[in-house]
């Protein structure tokens, strides 16, 4: 079941440094929220410190009511949060299939260090995570890739293969991390259907950190536009597009709405 994130005037500061200044968004059950801006904007960082990556320096932050900040990052998922990042982080020697596996390591007895050592009491869940993972990637359309060695893939098949380990911890919160950066697009267009499959098949909340913003524009309910450690505006993507202040931000120069868009 999707779930509710609140973030309410959280700041960051490293050393003399002000990262965050004071940001607030509150993301409803269900609703997909787009998180944008210019580099240098933020963006990454308050994705850490939904995340647990990073401590605010003040602020608060929960999830359906339950106070996160001091919940440590590989405890996250226990509050049904998964995210993936610019860089998948895959194990390249490895299967398509063992890198999605690892997202269950949440909800497997003992982790993932038990499973792989098929123990008896966790080999009727190691199947039952399997089926889910060979699921994900039929539906991600990467069934065909998952004997393949991770290394042997594309950039943008990570990216599925990422999708795909972080929806195996059957998160009721998504965090997706730049993830249309390096994708040509055709794989932005196939990568926008697959969210929204997952998205309605999954009940999820989903918050994407990104700069292109025609999917942004495809897919968020609301966007929140930083600049500079600050919230600069919410509102629709029409309206963020829209907005002098957010051209101003993104090029510092009258654009074209293709421009804009990332066509």
């Amino acid at each position: 079941m999707a779930v509710q994130l609140a973030v309410n005037d959280v700041s960051l500061h490293f050393g003399g440094i002000n990262v965050l200044d004071r940001i607030s968004m509150n993301v409803e059950p269900g609703q997909v929220v787009g998180l944008v801006g210019p580099n240098g904007a933020g963006k990454t960082s308050l994705f850490n410190c939904i995340s647990g990556h990073y401590q605010p320096s003040s602020g608060s932050i929960s999830i359906d009511g339950v106070e996160t900040l001091r919940t440590p990052a590989w405890r996250m998922s226990r509050l049904g949060l998964a995210r993936t990042f610019q860089h998948p982080a895959l194990r390249l020697d490895a299967t398509v299939l063992e890198n999605v596996m690892l997202g269950a390591h949440s909800w497997l007895p003992g982790g993932a260090a038990s499973w792989s050592l098929g123990l008896p009491k966790t080999r009727a869940r190691e199947r039952q995570a399997r089926g889910e993972a060979l699921d994900l990637l039929e539906r991600t359309g990467l069934s065909w890739a998952a004997q393949e060695h991770a290394g042997e893939l594309s950039h943008g098949l990570h990216k599925g293969v990422e999708l795909c380990r972080a929806l195996l911890a059957r998160p009721q919160l998504l965090l997706l991390d730049e993830p249309a950066a390096g994708l040509s697009h055709a794989e932005v267009e196939r990568f926008i259907e697959t969210i929204r499959q997952v998205r309605a098949d999954y009940d999820l909340t989903v918050v994407i950190v990104e700069h292109h913003m025609g999917l942004i524009s495809a897919l968020a309910d609301q966007v929140v536009v930083l600049d500079h450690g600050a919230k600069l505006m919410e509102g629709t993507a029409t309206e963020a597009q829209s907005d002098p202040r957010v051209v101003e931000a993104y090029l510092g120069k009258e654009v074209t709405d293709d421009e804009l868009l990332g066509a």
